[in-house]
């Protein structure tokens, strides 16, 4: 229902037709550069971790890509948040594509990220980079009990113990300041002695 007042030669035929998009929590290539030069964009990232009886972590997941050009790093579960998308919902939906669907991922009761990381396009601001844009995102350390099968672009899922994932060799190995990261969310879990 439009609330503007009409002009004297207006007609209802005059008014222009609105239509949703197909598929409103995504945007095209040009539409994403564009709003990642003009916006913060919000992200999740995930720590996929393995814990005995007790809750204590004892692995910890590390996905394995080729990044653009072609160099092997490795990284952590991570993706925008789409519009009209809980925060819940999209780190389940990107545990479940980077780890494959037999994952299962335990989310807490009250999903509360162990730091909230921000990457700025020029370095030095934070510990955290990515030229592509500036962007704000939620991180979180979530137990998996299942199977990971990666897929989308990860090559492996790589199980290291909390000691090994902390160490300078690794850090050395993950791009945009990941290794600040992940050093933070064992921290944040006790995992780091």
């Amino acid at each position: 229902m439009s609330v503007r007042t009409p002009d004297p030669d207006w007609n209802p035929g005059d008014e222009p037709v609105v239509r949703p998009p197909a598929n409103p929590g995504w945007l095209s290539d040009l539409e994403l550069a564009e709003v990642r030069g003009r916006l913060p964009l919000l992200y999740v990232e995930a720590v996929p971790v393995r814990v005995d009886g007790l809750g204590q972590v004892t692995e910890v997941g590390m996905l394995l890509r080729a990044n653009a050009v072609g160099e092997m790093t490795r990284t952590l579960v991570s993706g925008r948040v789409m519009y009209g998308e809980t925060i819940r919902d999209a780190l389940f939906r990107h545990l479940e594509k980077d780890l494959g669907p037999m994952a299962f991922p335990l989310l807490p009761a009250s999903p509360v990220p162990f730091t909230v990381a921000e990457y700025f396009p020029l370095p030095g601001l934070t510990p955290f980079t990515d030229e592509r844009q500036h962007a704000v995102s939620l991180a979180f350390v979530v137990p998996v009990t299942g199977t990971c099968e990666p897929r989308q672009d990860a090559l492996e899922v790589t199980w290291m113990t909390p000691v090994e994932a902390a160490s300078e060799a690794i850090a050395a190995e993950m791009e945009g300041g990941r290794g600040v990261l992940l050093r933070q969310a064992l921290a944040s879990v006790g995992a780091l002695r």
